[in-house]
């Protein structure tokens, strides 16, 4: 007599959830997944206008080499890799007052002859950032649980130390400021001024903030044998793929489903309340398992009462509380003429204009430029995807909304035109998005993007885990370990497949067949 499958139902069909709904789907259980968009892919998505796709957001993916992430991923789904081209350089990183960018070559010896040429002297701090990135990444492909709250997840964290592991102990309560100033470096302001706008992209934190065994890996994943890779056709690749796996497994999405309430009894989940958004119908779902691919506080709106009735979880908010707010984002969509790019355009750039400045709010731009005939624009023309962290307060206190988008977007368009040229003539399409846009199109927290921030509170096992103080409620995405990105989200869908893989000895796992050779140039 066959065994009935559990149910799982995920919450969102962002990257985190879209992975974790196909991986167990191919491992049996029976998965539905509840969007309340008309498309999948969350901050990962893309949208279209006058020709041209725009990514949302993410716009870029890392885990697509041989025994990357994502490569584990579809060859488990028994799915070919998206065809993608490494980022070469990763980024053109433009420093304040400097007439050429510091530029992150894909080579290790061209990254660092370039770095010893912009910062000489800081070879010791790029030494140690390699040998912590390899004992972490070491580590992290034995696959720890991170944060453990229980005894399995405590076995697999002691089976995946090893002795070198231990050798990063020292630094698993040192930020990169203080690292730098352990080196000698705390006072090379250039270096500083680098390293404070890459991590902000990474980390949504300078460099006297982040952890520094996050920066590790953060610093290290676009040199040889890994890298950045431009998916062709858009980054919404990306989701068809995962979506592709979870419909051959036997998996299902349903979308326009908005979900307002996560239904517990005691301290066990029991199921999902979901609206739909055409009808304004109202449904119970029953679950065995419940992951919701949200922000750690769209987790605590979701369980509303509960939070009141179950003590584990008053300790849970009164943790978020003390959590510095997350960023939101402005970005900026242009359809341009081809003309408008400089000769020899790297596909990602960033900008910082004043050194003294904030992090973001215009001061500091991260720019993604289609490349020709990669399916973001027409022939002879391209995309310009402009993003800077913003206060999330100042978009939903603003007594002027509409003047607030225009004063930023003629900013940016102003800061912009520093580096392309765009006059009238050359702009096809201007759209903005703000907090508010990505409220509306994720339902996440206020248009909070890239998570938490990967502080030394909020990194590896000091973070919020995968694993809820709601028994069977599982949390996936950019608030867990190991943080923000594609790559970190599906790192985290990974750990809840195996979680609750292992409270289901009974489920057999679906056949899969091994992939063509990963589709990359």
């Amino acid at each position: 007599m066959p065994v009935e499958r559990p149910s799982v139902a995920v919450i969102g069909a962002g990257i985190g959830g879209l992975t974790t709904a196909a991986l167990l789907a191919a491992r049996g259980f029976d998965v539905t997944v509840y969007e309340q968009a008309a498309i999948a892919g969350g901050c990962a998505s893309t949208f279209r206008r006058r020709g041209f796709t725009f990514d949302v957001g993410a716009t870029q993916v890392a885990g697509l080499e041989p025994g990357g992430i994502h490569a584990q991923i579809f060859a488990e789904l028994g799915l070919e890799l998206p065809a993608a081209k490494i980022c070469d350089p990763a980024c053109a990183v433009w420093l304040p007052g400097e007439s050429e960018p510091v530029r992150i070559w894909h080579d290790r010896d061209r990254w660092k002859a370039e770095r010893e040429r912009w910062f000489p002297g800081s070879e010791p701090f790029w030494t140690l950032m390699q040998q912590l990135f390899q004992l972490g990444w070491q580590f992290q492909q034995r696959q720890p649980i991170l944060p453990p709250r229980n005894l399995w997840d405590l076995q697999q964290l002691i089976g995946a130390v090893r002795p070198e592991t231990v050798l990063t102990a020292p630094y698993a309560l040192l930020t990169v400021g203080q690292v730098l100033n352990l080196l000698g470096l705390g006072g090379d302001r250039r270096l500083k001024t680098f390293l404070d706008i890459q991590l902000k992209l990474y980390s949504q934190c300078g460099a006297d903030e982040t952890a520094v065994l996050y920066a590790a890996t953060a610093l290290a994943l676009s040199q040889a044998p890994y890298g950045l890779y431009h998916l062709e056709g858009s980054m919404q690749v990306l989701s068809d793929r995962l979506l592709e796996g979870l419909e051959k497994h036997g998996g299902q999405i349903r979308y326009r489903q908005r979900v307002e309430a996560i239904e517990t009894v005691g301290d066990r989940v029991q199921g999902i309340q979901v609206r739909d958004q055409r009808t304004q119908a109202v449904e119970a779902i029953a679950a065995e398992h419940v992951v919701a691919n949200v922000t750690a506080a769209d987790l605590l709106r979701l369980l509303g009462s509960t939070v009141e009735t179950l003590s584990a979880l008053k300790g849970y908010q009164q943790r978020l509380a003390k959590t510095p707010t997350p960023s939101g984002a402005f970005v900026l969509y242009l359809g341009v003429d081809a003309a408008a790019l400089p000769e020899d355009c790297p596909p990602h750039l960033q900008f910082l204009f004043d050194p003294a400045g904030p992090l973001g709010e215009n001061n500091s731009l991260f720019v993604s430029v289609s490349r020709p005939n990669d399916g973001r624009a027409p022939v002879g023309q391209a995309t310009i995807v402009a993003s800077t962290f913003t206060d999330l307060n100042r978009w939903s206190q603003t007594e002027d909304y509409a003047a607030l988008k225009q004063d930023y977007t003629e900013t940016m368009l102003e800061r912009l035109g520093q580096y392309f040229d765009l006059r009238p003539e050359h702009l096809r399409h201007v759209e903005a998005g703000t907090p508010r846009t990505f409220a509306r199109y994720t339902d996440r927290d206020r248009g909070s993007v890239g998570g938490l921030g990967m502080r030394v509170s909020t990194f590896g096992p000091f973070g919020f885990a995968n694993r809820t103080p709601v028994k069977n409620l599982w949390l996936v995405g950019d608030s867990t370990h190991p943080g923000e990105g594609t790559a970190g989200v599906s790192y985290s869908a990974q750990t809840v497949m195996r979680q609750i893989l292992a409270q289901h000895p009974e489920v057999q796992p679906a056949k899969t067949r091994q992939p063509e050779p990963a589709g990359t140039l």
